[in-house]
């Protein structure tokens, strides 16, 4: 019965979901008024989560396009209808009460004291970080001499 609303509602708001959506849902839907907590909500996520608002690059006719690194760490830009762009973003929104991995525990910002000392206890060799070989000097397209950068 909600799967009947649910597209009805999405058609009369100019959306299309594929056919191949799940056929069972649970759903627990509460009236939040006109949804502003949950754009602050959304807008907060997207800052500092899955894709930052800068890599949103248009909104036009319906379609979003935005960038965004793949898994060889090259940049790519895609182009997807509103509604799949947002289902794609949904999906990496956590269920309340729970915290990205990243934020908490060994993984946090923090934490460098503890992971050295996991390393001493369990015997990690760490390699040494190498050097990074001297930038060649900026030399003066008049004269050709090394010139010296300054800051003010």
């Amino acid at each position: 019965m909600f799967r009947a609303k649910w597209f009805d509602a999405m058609r009369l708001g100019g959306l299309h979901a594929e056919k191949t959506l799940p056929g069972n849902w649970v759903v627990d839907c509460k009236d939040v008024g006109r949804g502003e907590k949950a754009l602050v909500y959304l807008g907060r996520y997207l800052y500092r989560g899955v894709l930052p608002e800068k890599n949103i690059i248009a909104d036009v006719d319906a379609k979003t396009s935005f960038r965004y690194m793949d898994n060889k760490g090259e940049q790519q830009t895609r182009t997807l209808p509103g509604a799949e762009f947002l289902w794609l973003l949904l999906q990496h929104v956590l269920p309340q009460r729970f915290r990205r991995v990243r934020d908490f525990g060994i993984l946090h910002a923090n934490s460098k004291r503890l992971i050295q000392l996991l390393q001493i206890l369990l015997r990690v060799v760490v390699p040494q970080p190498t050097s990074k070989p001297e930038r060649p000097p900026i030399l003066c397209q008049h004269c050709g001499n090394p010139m010296m950068v300054t800051c003010k």
